[in-house]
Formats: C-alpha cells, sequence, structure tokens
C-alpha cells in the first residue's frame, strides 16, 4: 500500500480523533473557499473579508481560549492543525487567524481583567470584533525594548503617543493591543477604533503577503481610559509571551505551504514531458523531492511534539524559536525549489509555489528573524549573549 506522499510518517495516526476532524474540517474548508479564491486575492492585493465570518463559525478565532468566553476550547494541537491547513491555502489567511488569536484574544485572556475577557472575547471569537497587535516600531524590527512609543498617566486616562509599523490587520481592526513604555515599564493598552488622535495606514506595493492587510497605526495624545489598560503584566514578558503563542502557530503553518508547493509539483511533473518522457522521471526531480518529502516530514514530528509539549504545560521558548527557524527555512525552499520544477509556468499565480515563496519571506521574517532565532538556540547551547 502506498505511502501518503506528504505524510511518509503516518503522523496523522498520531493525532485523536478530535484533532483528525479539526484538520479535516479545516482542509474543507481551504480546498472549497480559500484555494478557489487566493489566487485572485493575491493578485489583487486584497483580503478575502468575506471568509471572515465562516472562519469565526467553525470556531478558529481564539480556538485554544475556554468556552465560557465563545471559544472551542480545543488544545494547542488542533490549533497548530488549523494553522497548517489555513496555510495551505495562503499565509495571510493563517496570519488573520494568529493575529486575532494568539496576539491580540491571548493577551486580553491572560493579561486582562474579567471584565475585559467578558467586553471583548466573545464577540472577538465571533469575528464581530477584530484585533491587531501593536508591537514593532519601523526603527525597532527584532529589538522591541527600543520602542519610542510611550503612555503617561493624566487623571483617570494614558496619553499616548508614538507609532507602529508592519501591523497585520491595521486597517482591519477594531481594536489594537498596543505596547507603550510607561513610568513603571511596558506595558499593554487596548486602543479602539475611533479614539480620537489614533489612524491606520495601510502599506502599500508589498510584493508578500499580499492577501492580508498590513499597516501602520499613529498616535497623537489618543486617550485611553485606565479600563483599557492590561493589568496583569508589565515590561517585555507581556508582548513577549504572547509571541511565544503566535510562534507556535507559525511553526506549523509553513508545512501546509510547502505541502501545497508539493502536491501540486507532484502533479504537474508527472504530467509534463520533456525529452520524451514525463518530468518526474529524471532522477534530478526525484531526488529534489524526495529531499522535499524529508523535510517536510521532519517539520511535522516537531510541530507535533512541540505541540504536545505545550499542552502537557512544559514548552520552552525556545523550543518554539528551534521549530519556526527550522520549518520556515524548510518551506521557503521547498516553495522556491518547487516554483523552478514548475518552470515558466511556475512564476504566474495560477500556480501556488511564487505565491508561497513570496509569503515565506514575510514569515521567516516576523515574529523574530531566523538570525534571531537561531541566536537563541546559540545562548541556550553556550550560555554566552550574542544579540
Amino acid at each position: 500500500m502506498a505511502l501518503n506522499p506528504v505524510d511518509l510518517f503516518d503522523v496523522r495516526s498520531l493525532l485523536t480523533e478530535e484533532e483528525r476532524s479539526v484538520q479535516d474540517t479545516v482542509a474543507r474548508f481551504t480546498d472549497e473557499r480559500v484555494l478557489p479564491i487566493i489566487g485572485d486575492a493575491f493578485d489583487e492585493g486584497r483580503f478575502p473579508r468575506e471568509l471572515v465570518g465562516e472562519i469565526a463559525e467553525m470556531g478558529l478565532l481564539g480556538s485554544s481560549l475556554p468556552e465560557e468566553y465563545g471559544c472551542a476550547g480545543l488544545n494547542s494541537v488542533s490549533y497548530g492543525l488549523i494553522c497548517q491547513e489555513l496555510e495551505r491555502g495562503d499565509s495571510g489567511i493563517r496570519s488573520f487567524v494568529s493575529v486575532q488569536s494568539s496576539l491580540c484574544m491571548y493577551p486580553i485572556f491572560a493579561y486582562g481583567t474579567e471584565e475585559q475577557k467578558q467586553r471583548w472575547l466573545p464577540d472577538m471569537a465571533a469575528g464581530k470584533v477584530i484585533g491587531c497587535f501593536g508591537l514593532t516600531e519601523a526603527h525597532g524590527g527584532s529589538d522591541p525594548a527600543t520602542m519610542k512609543t510611550h503612555a503617561r498617566r493624566d487623571g483617570d486616562d494614558w496619553v499616548l503617543n508614538g507609532s507602529k509599523m508592519w501591523i497585520t490587520n491595521g486597517n482591519l481592526a477594531d481594536i489594537a493591543i498596543v505596547w507603550a513604555q510607561t513610568d513603571d515599564g511596558i506595558q499593554g493598552f487596548v486602543v479602539e477604533k475611533g479614539m480620537a488622535g489614533f489612524a491606520a495606514q495601510e502599506v502599500k506595493h508589498k510584493m508578500s503577503l499580499r492577501a492580508s492587510v498590513t499597516s501602520a497605526l499613529f498616535f497623537d495624545n489618543v486617550r485611553v481610559p485606565e479600563a483599557n489598560r492590561l493589568p496583569n503584566v508589565k515590561g517585555l514578558k507581556g508582548p513577549l509571551g504572547c509571541l511565544t503563542q503566535a510562534r507556535y502557530g507559525i511553526t506549523w503553518g509553513p508545512i501546509g505551504a510547502a505541502v501545497a508547493c508539493l502536491t501540486e509539483v507532484l502533479d504537474y511533473t508527472k504530467e509534463r514531458i520533456l525529452f520524451g518522457r514525463p518530468v518526474a522521471a529524471t532522477q534530478s526531480a526525484q531526488i529534489k523531492m524526495a529531499d522535499m518529502a524529508r523535510r517536510i516530514t521532519n517539520a511535522q514530528l516537531l510541530s507535533l511534539q512541540l505541540g504536545r509539549l505545550k499542552d502537557a504545560g512544559t514548552m520552552k521558548p525556545q523550543q518554539v524559536s528551534l521549530a519556526k527557524w527550522n520549518n520556515c527555512r524548510m518551506a521557503i525552499d521547498i516553495a522556491r525549489e518547487c516554483r523552478d520544477l514548475l518552470g515558466g509556468a511556475g512564476i504566474t499565480t495560477e500556480h501556488a509555489a511564487i505565491r508561497h515563496a513570496l509569503n515565506m519571506e514575510s514569515v521567516i521574517t516576523y515574529e523574530g528573524t531566523e538570525t534571531v532565532h537561531q541566536l537563541v538556540i546559540g545562548r541556550e547551547l553556550t550560555g554566552i549573549n550574542a544579540f
């Protein structure tokens, strides 16, 4: 009996019945609703907002948070599989869900008051309120401690000034989770759309994540009530804790992108005839595709074990760094190699490889560049900080 070419080690057999059901449900959504429109959306530079309602109805927003807040209460492996299947469609769709779930709903759940949880989480789970995460600044990048955005207390309010850059969902968002320097360290604030002095400007001319909204955020004496401050965390621990949650999902997402590329190229190379035989019959093509399958298998096993560690409560940020580094590198290399095997046809969005290759340029960069994650592991190995 032939092995599954994109699951050579039968990783699916290691999943629970519920985890397989989650994967199958999201896979059908990707096949039926995402793939038919995503090439055009990428060409047009348009986020397919019409899918948000369906994504919410399936329970994919804040899927790991408790049911009492309108969420699905799924385990971490199920969330990973959601990310994998969504990114098999497009990184922009997975990014939307990652930001809403891990970077916006999670900090409200982890660092907010019960009142804040009840106020925002149910509507966010239902897709009625969209969030964005304001940490990165234009000059800071990989060094968030240099942030210049600041907030000062003024009576019952905080006055917020500064700007953020490369913010996914920025122009879609009803609320922004914004991190700012204060006299008492870095703190998080829920900034609401329509607050005077708060503006979002969409970033144009992107060649990556074109089916995703990316924005700059600006704060000009924005008055934020004390009730909108996240009180249960201070310092970089807050935003970095959110990033660990999101990076975990990102370790799974690129597996989906790589699977999409390999699946496509397997079919294409069997059908395309060059020099009297299918491209798939050549040693060079087979070696390339075999190596892709090897690397996908490694990534699948890495993320599954990471998910089991997360569900057991023993996952470490360094382990997330290793998996994001490995799996993003795996996916970007496979997407580029698949583009090559598709020949000239590979440069069009009628095929998936070039779109995934371009998207992965962002995924390998955001939420910790490859170099940053390599240095995290280097520090863990040597005990010496080389940042």
